[in-house]
């Protein structure tokens, strides 16, 4: 129901391969992804993944048969909170991964599908993509795997309020206006982008790299400026100290691309 591929040297991609059922998520598949992206998290070779799909869709959100089933008999709460249990913990195991994660969106996002895509780092889109949050308008809070925290966070709290409360599409147009994504392309280039943006960031150092995203993610939630400065402190005065960063400054002085060794 996934697959899993190295492109590049440190770049992994993860595929959703359900298109038939438009990359809706059970509980199968769920554990699949949660499991390979541990995988991928033990192997320190990968520097970067890029979390995308085939088919029309990126992912449908959560397959409703998970719920409802036969409809004879609906599942008991504590069913109920195993399924959101799972479902929640693969958008934390996203966003707090140790390498960036790239979500190249080739179609629309839907609920659950729109929590990945924003548990990632940096969102590309095709122009084909949508984003949708449909619970509100099936009896549900549009509040799931992590919405209600990520969102505000990328587009503003105003804004957030406003898709989750209509539940209306945003379209990829719209998406690149308000920050959502940050690079919109024609579907047959989406790989090729979601590529390039993936190699320019692995050409940095491996130290560089996963402590920028490291000290971006906690200082999303610093208490105060102060408390920001001071990780960030404590994280460049290890960096000075790497050989990374002594043929950094080589490189630049002599006007040559850096030979970054992770050390």
């Amino acid at each position: 129901m996934i697959a899993c591929d190295m492109l590049d040297s440190g770049i992994a991609r993860i595929t959703l391969d359900r298109a038939d059922a438009a990359n809706a998520l059970t509980l199968p598949l769920v554990a699949q992804l949660r499991g390979t992206i541990a995988e991928l998290q033990d192997d320190p070779d990968v520097r970067l993944l890029i979390l995308t799909a085939r088919g029309g869709v990126f992912c449908a959100g959560l397959d409703l048969k998970e719920i409802v089933g036969d409809g004879e008999e609906a599942p008991d709460n504590f069913a109920n909170i195993d399924l959101q249990e799972r479902f929640a913990a693969l958008m934390c195991e996203i966003s707090e991964s140790r390498f960036p994660v790239i979500a190249a969106l080739n179609g629309p996002a839907v609920g659950a599908g729109m929590g990945m895509a924003l548990a990632a780092d940096i969102r590309i889109a095709a122009t084909t993509a949508r984003f949708l949050i449909g619970a509100v308008k099936i009896g549900l809070s549009a509040g799931e795997c992590g919405i209600s925290y990520h969102l505000p966070r990328i587009v503003g709290a105003g804004r957030a309020f406003e898709m989750m409360l209509t539940g209306r599409a945003v379209d990829a147009e719209e998406a690149h206006r308000t920050g959502l994504v940050t690079t919109l392309c024609e579907p047959d280039m989406l790989q090729d982008e979601a590529l390039t943006l993936a190699r320019q960031i692995t050409a940095n150092s491996p130290y560089a790299v996963k402590h920028t995203k490291q000290v971006m993610r906690s200082n999303l939630e610093a208490p105060s400026l102060r408390a920001a400065i001071a990780l960030e402190n404590h994280v460049q005065c290890l960096a000075l100290g790497t050989a990374d960063f002594r043929e950094g400054c080589e490189a630049f002085a002599q006007k040559r691309p850096p030979d970054f060794r992770g050390h």
